[in-house]
């Protein structure tokens, strides 16, 4: 039986989709994902678009791992942005920063075509600030105007810095400034692949959930086993990031799974929320480890932060996070936290997607470092192409230089986490 949905803001509220039925027996496709998130799905779309059979098989249900539990926010931040320039320049040359910068935004117009084309609500709002809490941020948060300015994007973006310009975006005494961004967005991210669930399947992709699949055959026609049949396919996809624990002697000390808890409030009275940010923004502030918050369609408070790389859940978010949302809204103090939930997301030390090949017929995806919503839909986009052919992003990727630890998954995970308490400690100094 498939794992149930946390007790999430987002589980809660979701639109209905019914139980796609898990498999039975055998069949064979043009293509088999392994996963059911934002990758496995919306490559499901790309490859289905253009003509291809293709079965998806998801352990659990369709959004059941980070897809469906994140923090909804659609922003152009890539966290891996230097170690791109300086991988990508080996492949794409002087056109690395062009390269970068489009990748920035190109999530965004994928996801707001796809809820277009198939009609997906998901509540979708555009808006965000990122935010500065000490002098060092202001200056980051300039440089990045001054850039997005340069590049065009003058109508979008405004910077404020004082108290009078950061009240009028956000009701907090700990942002010293802020840079709004109007083309970022937010939404609900369980809306969002479930409704890319619907398109799927009527594009007669075959979707089988509660079906963890067991074992992969390598060869000119790989074979994807499950408890209940296989799938024969010309290529395989694997598409699982932090829950996947296929192929791991072959992808092993690449990516980790970091903790990620999140709350949400009780509704707030409109005057509440409209006092506490009334521009309706997504918000994240600017230090390494950082909190995240948005209001979402009913006026709930979606708050996130504290990531624990250490490989363990937290126990109670609402404890851990109840301190830094009281400091951030001090008119929210007391508020009730009506759901709390927590999820895994995958990190790449480098915090580049982690794109590649075990065969010249099976490739891998994964590794969004907390950006997932934007990146997933770029990096779909891409494998849709390398299935079918065009290599010349994928390869871009599969190029790149990772950093893999020498170590099993408990060390590993424990470096990691040393080496993130490392940069917290540089952040805490700067």
């Amino acid at each position: 039986m498939s794992a149930p949905f946390p007790g999430s803001y987002y589980a809660a509220s979701a639109q209905p989709l019914d139980a796609f039925p898990p498999l039975d027996g055998s069949t064979t496709a043009d293509v088999c994902v392994v996963g059911g998130g934002f990758t496995g799905i919306n490559t499901a779309i790309e490859l289905a678009e253009r003509g291809l059979s293709v079965v998806v098989l998801e352990a659990n249900r369709v959004g059941w791992g980070a897809s469906g539990r994140n923090g909804g926010q659609v922003t152009g931040s890539l966290s891996g942005d230097a170690a791109m320039a300086r991988e990508f320049r080996r492949t794409l040359g002087a056109e690395a920063d062009r390269f970068i910068w489009d990748l920035r935004w190109r999530g965004h117009a994928i996801i707001k075509a796809r809820i277009a084309r198939y009609a997906i609500a998901c509540d979708l709002k555009h808006g965000h600030a990122q935010t500065a809490m000490k002098p060092a941020h202001v200056a980051e948060l300039r440089a990045m105007h001054e850039t997005a300015v340069a590049r065009g994007m003058g109508s979008e973006v405004e910077f404020a810095e004082g108290r009078a310009a950061m009240d009028a975006i956000l009701e907090s005494p700990l942002y010293l400034a802020g840079l709004v961004n109007r083309r970022n967005m937010h939404l609900h991210p369980l809306n969002l692949v479930r409704g890319e669930a619907r398109a799927a399947a009527g594009l007669g992709v075959r979707i089988c959930e509660d079906t963890p699949v067991t074992g992969l055959s390598l060869g000119p026609r790989p074979e994807v086993r499950t408890a209940t049949g296989t799938v024969r396919a010309a290529t395989v996809l694997l598409a699982g990031n932090a829950y996947h624990r296929l192929a791991r002697g072959r992808m092993r000390g690449a990516l980790f799974p970091a903790s990620l808890g999140i709350v949400a409030t009780e509704p707030l009275d409109e005057t509440t929320a409209r006092a506490i940010n009334p521009q309706d923004l997504a918000v994240y502030d600017n230090r390494f480890v950082l909190d995240y918050h948005r209001l979402t369609a009913d006026r709930r408070l979606i708050f996130g932060g504290g990531t624990n790389y250490s490989g363990r859940d937290s126990t109670d978010p609402a404890t851990e996070l109840r301190p830094a949302i009281e400091a951030t809204f001090p008119r929210l103090r007391g508020i009730g936290i009506a759901y709390r939930w927590t999820g895994q997301d995958g990190i790449i030390i480098n915090r580049i997607p982690h794109l590649g090949r075990l065969a010249p017929n099976v490739f891998y995806a994964e590794g969004y470092s907390g950006h997932g919503i934007a990146t997933t839909h770029i990096v779909a986009e891409i494998m849709g192409r390398a299935l079918t052919g065009t290599m010349s992003e994928f390869d871009v990727f599969a190029n790149v230089r990772h950093l893999r630890l020498p170590f099993g998954a408990w060390a590993g995970q424990q470096a990691l986490a040393l080496g993130m308490w490392w940069f917290g400690l540089r952040e805490r100094l700067r």
